[in-house]
């Protein structure tokens, strides 16, 4: 099947996450991506515990790329990059603001040598207001978009252990570009695309700010009985949102007469009464163990599942039936599980889509392409302004 951005050129001077995911989603749908790289490399690459100058949350949003190492502070090198520039379909970057545009890197510069390109600038705040220059990480948007006290079954604001909001922006980002390339295509416009982690944690989060108006600073759960309950020998997480879902609930667990409680008779009554009603439960489910209660409720169409580790869902029937992960080599860190990206091909599919470039390992290749002779080349190098 042929891929949907075969013959597109994508120049990722972007680092982190953010910007790397929607590149790299760009090359998994068959995108030629040129992964712009500083002396240092991509801070994405000591992200983390570093092998052989990798890690695994460069691997995980950096495959199928290629890498050229450029020296931005010499005229060379921006020089190299702004001919690849006007080479490119897409250009990705995530300077502070307005540093691209010092270095003649930036949008107005991009488009007189190639009108039509598609640019999408990350930052933490977005290329206006009052916090553009703000430095940020995934964490401290976090903090600031509410999400860290979003979760009601914490006693303080609790913070994601993962890049998340990072990881969402790139996906935003990579729809953004991709409506931008359906436009180009069709009416020959090029785009500029101001894309940040504030707005993307806030279009995340767009059914909570709105609830948060209309229902309070802590607005309620949606449902209820949902949530994390103990069992005689861990947790289960439960969800029972319809009245004949609660009722079988109520059922498997042997007090059905909680079903029949006019305290209990709606959503909006479980809801308010939710502390008495997950007394009643809490007790009965401390009586058998999660696996039993999960099999008992799964067999009568209750919505449950144990509280899996990684281990556990990498180890399970249907993940592994569905082709949930791929075993991937990476150099320096060994086999990892790859999880599918959901209507992306994988690395067994195409092999490239496996591949994690090492620090500026195409550089010559890259730089070939453009028209560069070999003495040329030899002395970019010598000077350092290639590596």
């Amino acid at each position: 099947m042929r891929r949907a951005f075969e013959g597109f050129r994508v120049i990722d001077a972007s680092q982190g996450v953010a910007g790397p995911h929607t590149a790299m989603l760009l090359a998994l749908h068959g995108a030629d991506v040129i992964k712009i790289e500083p002396p240092e490399g991509d801070w994405g690459r000591v992200l983390g515990r570093t092998l052989k100058d990798n890690t695994i949350h460069f691997a995980a949003f950096n495959r199928g790329k290629r890498s050229i190492g450029i020296d931005l502070a010499t005229m060379e090198g921006r020089q190299i990059a702004g001919d690849l520039m006007a080479s490119a379909d897409v250009v990705i970057e995530s300077f502070r603001p307005g540093v691209a545009a010092r270095l003649g890197l930036g949008y107005a510069t991009a488009t007189r040598n190639n009108p039509n390109v598609v640019y999408m600038s990350v930052s933490g705040y977005g290329q206006n207001g009052p916090n553009r220059e703000r430095p940020t990480v995934d964490g401290v948007i976090q903090a600031y978009s509410g999400m860290m006290v979003m979760n009601g079954s914490v006693d303080k604001p609790h913070r994601q252990n993962m890049v998340v909001i990072d990881t969402v922006t790139g996906l935003y980002g990579f729809q953004a570009v991709s409506a931008a390339l359906m436009r180009k295509v069709r009416f020959g416009e090029g785009a500029f695309i101001d894309i940040s982690l504030m707005q993307s944690a806030a279009a995340m989060q767009a059914a909570k700010l709105m609830e948060a108006v209309a229902e309070g600073p802590t607005p309620g759960p949606l449902y209820s009985p949902s949530g994390v309950y103990e069992t005689s020998d861990g947790h289960i997480l439960l969800s029972a949102m319809r009245a004949r879902n609660f009722e079988t609930l109520c059922d498997v667990l042997g007090c059905p007469e909680l079903a029949t409680d006019p305290h209990f008779g709606s959503i909006d009554l479980r809801n308010a009464n939710r502390k008495a009603m997950n007394d009643v439960l809490q007790q009965k489910l401390r009586e058998r163990t999660t696996d039993t209660w999960v099999k008992l409720m799964l067999a009568r169409g209750v919505m449950a599942s144990p509280i899996n580790t990684y281990a556990d869902w990498l180890a399970d029937d249907h993940v592994k039936a569905v082709d949930g992960y791929q075993t991937v080599e990476f150099a320096g860190l060994g086999s990892l599980p790859v999880a599918a990206i959901p209507g992306c091909p994988g690395p067994h599919d195409i092999p490239a889509n496996g591949m994690v470039p090492g620090l500026g390992e195409h550089s010559h290749a890259i730089v070939s392409s453009l028209g560069r002779t070999e003495g040329e080349i030899k002395s970019l190098y010598a000077s350092n302004v290639l590596f």
